[in-house]
């Protein structure tokens, strides 16, 4: 099984921006803990600031991995693109927030991602990834 974990704007910053809001933990040492949870799955992980390379990525594993975890981050609000990346492919997407999207900003409380996506995730910290990987499981 091969799973895709996209991250979107400023998530490269896991473990040091507002770690209040998204934690003290950097994706590099979670992406390493999830291989070890998961060792019968080949994890992937990609992150970009760039829409243009996410949407990128999700056309290039879309028709060939068993599923993407995608944190789009503010794209999430924003992507109309994104959107139909996701909806153009065949690989199922679960859509991933660390925090809770409805409990910050009102902006932040639409996803236009959500609705091409086999389900949403928000609010569990940085174990929505692993939440996001069980998900696929089934």
């Amino acid at each position: 099984m091969k799973i895709q974990i996209i991250n979107g704007p400023n998530l490269n910053l896991l473990g040091v921006r507002e770690p209040s809001i998204y934690g003290n933990t950097s994706i590099e040492d979670y992406i390493k803990e999830l291989k070890t949870v998961y060792p019968q799955i080949e994890i992937e992980y990609y992150q970009s600031n760039v829409e243009g390379e996410i949407i990128n990525k999700l056309h290039e594993v879309g028709f060939s991995y068993d599923g993407v975890v995608l944190n789009a981050g503010g794209y999430t609000h924003t992507s109309v693109a994104i959107a139909d990346a996701i909806a153009a492919i065949k690989t199922p997407v679960v859509e991933v927030h660390i925090s809770n999207i409805y409990a910050r900003e009102e902006y932040r409380h639409v996803s236009l991602t959500g609705k091409n996506c086999q389900g949403v995730l928000t609010g569990f910290g940085i174990k929505g990834y692993r939440l996001a990987i069980e998900s696929l499981l089934v």
